[in-house]
């Protein structure tokens, strides 16, 4: 399939609701609002294409772009293609369900993660932040390192509150993911959540919502969740 077909088949998938969803969370035309798990069927014809994955990522569509982010080979891609991607990532359902997931499969992505997460822009340390997240619940602790994550915790507890909002919501995910996914860490985790408290955020709202780190670790500790890896990064 070419990306003209392709293309044909995303709008053919779009819904009006769905689009209104996504415009909601922070998408911008040009979209189709196609629901993720409507775009299965058409991975299952296609499989992995990096070179059709790029076409659909440059036409600035979203759901063109997050339908790329299904099809791409993690290993195929380097970092400057990764600098490429987080660039065009306009708004946090590319940053971090597009980008961060695709780089959570590759080899560099722990030291292309660490650069983002200290550029200071809101969603390139998103998506570093988001980045571990999907690694924690995928991959085996020992290819961690428990001081490296110590000290990320330490600096989550001493920025978060000053942070843009969608970077706390990252950092936040990240004491969660640490505390439920990386059990060395569970202890301290624990202890961060608490000394952090609840975190703010406004959604470009006038009301303000608070994210709890905290009571989410509790909840999946009393669900038996402590230690949970999924299968896979990407469904």
């Amino acid at each position: 399939m070419n990306l003209e077909t392709v293309m044909q088949e995303l709008e053919a998938l779009g819904k009006e609701r769905t689009k209104k969803i996504y415009q909601s969370n922070g998408a911008h035309e040009p979209l189709f609002g196609v629901a993720t798990g409507e775009m299965k069927p058409l991975f299952r014809k296609i499989k992995r294409n990096q070179p059709l994955a790029e076409q659909l990522y440059a036409t600035g569509n979203y759901d063109a772009m997050y339908f790329a982010g299904v099809i791409a080979d993690p290993e195929a891609m380097t970092e400057a293609d990764f600098e490429r991607w987080i660039d065009g990532a306009y708004f946090y359902m590319l940053s971090d369900y597009v980008v961060a997931v695709t780089l959570a499969e590759t080899d560099i992505a722990q030291d292309v993660s660490d650069k983002w997460i200290a550029s200071g822009i809101e969603l390139k340390m998103s998506a570093g932040w988001s980045c571990y997240c999907w690694m924690l619940g995928n991959r085996p602790d020992r290819e961690f390192s428990e001081e490296k994550l110590a000290d990320m915790l330490d600096l989550v507890k001493q920025t978060i509150h000053d942070a843009p909002d969608r970077t706390k919501y990252a950092m936040n995910n990240f004491i969660y993911t640490v505390g439920v996914s990386y059990v060395p860490l569970h202890e301290k985790a624990v202890a961060i959540a608490k000394e952090v408290g609840p975190v703010e955020v406004h959604r470009g709202t006038a009301k303000s919502k608070f994210l709890n780190a905290s009571g989410n670790i509790q909840k999946a500790v009393d669900k038996g969740q402590l230690g949970f890896k999924r299968k896979y990064v990407r469904c």
